[in-house]
């Protein structure tokens, strides 16, 4: 679906003045055909330990150049807000390391905290001694603390971190950090407080994981109030498992139904007529969820208690989107759905984030129309970030909906719309599920 290009004008100049990065893209490619062969057991899980060290040693290569990136940006701009900087570099930190833009953040956040409060940390990662999860462990851990509290927190660590598992690597910062400042116990707790939040993954076999990110207070009466009532029920004779009892509960109790198997609900579902009508095997797309089993999507279309086809237009040559029914009953925006249909996530590159903004590729500003071939779906984040000074976008012509990035430093990233289900034929269905009696 997405695919980045670096700049290659970028890239070469860049290794031009560092040989030694040619010498290790050189290693790379050798490392790529090793398999062992040939070789001793204790020469081959040496081998494992000597690759697990160099990627801590390139991770913390990878956090000074990203704290003195950080640091050149900031003397070009010393007027511009810290958070807004962050972010566009953050953005740009992250196409370049093939990550989602959150990860690309918490990638700049990580080298600053290293590289300008726990030098020991710092010395550990390249040494190859610990690995880049178990710096960020010790960054986290003591976000809330005093520089001086954090630097005095580095040095206590330093040399016990070697063999450590995460879980004690955490605990041990943590632990430090509380001594120093006990008052960082209550921060951390009001901190997460105001985080709480309800998220909705995927999950194997067309389920889904719905999380709540509740005080522990909230969270364990939730708990505790769902055991109770599936305690009841099977005492009753409820044939239900323990499980299933809670988990449908907690659908009563959420959507205020008498059974969770009569929730209403407005979906958006997108299949191959094939799959619908002829028996075909193409699976469908379910928004806000992902892949939808073919027989599942002839169930949900059965199950339905009122359906809505709207049908869908692909290009002969490519089979990309290009078109849909104007008419459809419950809908409005019709230009809106249209891109989140196609899109489907975020088309920022390596983000899968959901659609929150639908904006021009070229800005309005700019001469951009409002149109299809100049539509994209991105989630918040990454609108925000396209607006930051530097950053452009343009679409490029041909087969698929392609939208290229230009990144402050003259990177580019391209991103092209996936195709749909069954490609030739798409129908675009909206169901609405029947209320409980």
């Amino acid at each position: 679906m997405i695919s980045g290009n670096g700049d290659d004008g970028g890239t070469a100049a860049a290794l031009g003045a560092a040989p030694d990065l040619i010498e290790l893209r050189d290693l790379l490619g050798r490392l790529a055909v090793q398999d062992g062969a040939g070789l001793s057991e204790a020469v081959m899980v040496g081998q494992l330990t000597a690759m697990e060290q160099l990627k801590s040693a390139l991770a913390a290569a990878q956090a000074r150049i990203t704290a003195r990136l950080a640091a050149v940006r900031a003397q070009a701009d010393p007027g511009r807000p810290v958070g807004e900087l962050c972010r566009g570099l953050g953005a740009e930190v992250a196409l370049a390391r093939q990550e989602s833009p959150v990860r690309g953040r918490r990638h700049l956040e990580l080298a600053l905290v290293l590289l300008r409060e726990m030098p020991h940390t710092m010395a550990a990662l390249t040494r190859g001694e610990i690995s880049e999860w178990a710096a960020t462990l010790v960054a986290r851990e003591t976000a809330v603390l005093s520089r001086e509290h954090r630097e005095q927190v580095d040095a206590e660590l330093a040399g016990q971190l070697v063999g450590a598992g995460d879980g004690q690597v955490a605990k041990a910062a943590r632990a430090i950090g509380y001594r120093l400042d006990p008052g960082a116990a209550l921060r951390r707790v009001r901190g997460a407080t105001t985080d709480r939040r309800v998220g909705l993954r995927p999950a194997p076999d067309t389920m889904t994981y719905l999380t709540g990110f509740l005080p522990v207070a909230q969270g364990v009466a939730c708990q505790a109030a769902l055991a109770k009532d599936a305690d009841a029920k099977r005492a009753a004779g409820d044939p239900r498992g323990r499980g299933q009892i809670m988990a449908d509960t907690l659908v009563e109790r959420i959507t205020g139904q008498t059974k969770a198997e009569g929730t209403p609900v407005s979906v958006g579902l997108v299949v191959a007529d094939r799959t619908l009508l002829g028996g075909g095997q193409q699976p469908g797309h379910l928004h806000g969820y992902g892949p939808v089993p073919a027989p599942v999507v002839r169930d949900l279309v059965r199950e339905a208690d009122q359906v809505w086809l709207r049908r869908l237009f692909t290009s002969p040559a490519g089979g990309e989107l290009v078109a849909m029914d104007s008419q459809a009953r419950t809908f409005e925006g019709q230009l809106r759905q249209f891109l989140i249909i196609r899109d489907q996530v975020c088309r920022t590159p390596w983000c899968d984030a959901p659609i929150r903004h639908l904006d021009h590729v070229i800005r309005a500003s700019d001469g951009g129309q409002t149109s299809v071939e100049n539509g994209q779906g991105l989630c918040e984040a990454c609108n925000y970030t396209k607006e930051a000074p530097g950053w452009a976008a343009r679409h490029v012509p041909g087969p698929g909906h392609t939208a290229e990035i230009t990144t402050p430093t003259g990177h580019t990233h391209r991103s092209r719309a996936p195709d749909p289900p069954g490609h030739r034929y798409p129908v675009r269905i909206d169901l609405t599920f029947p209320s409980a009696a």
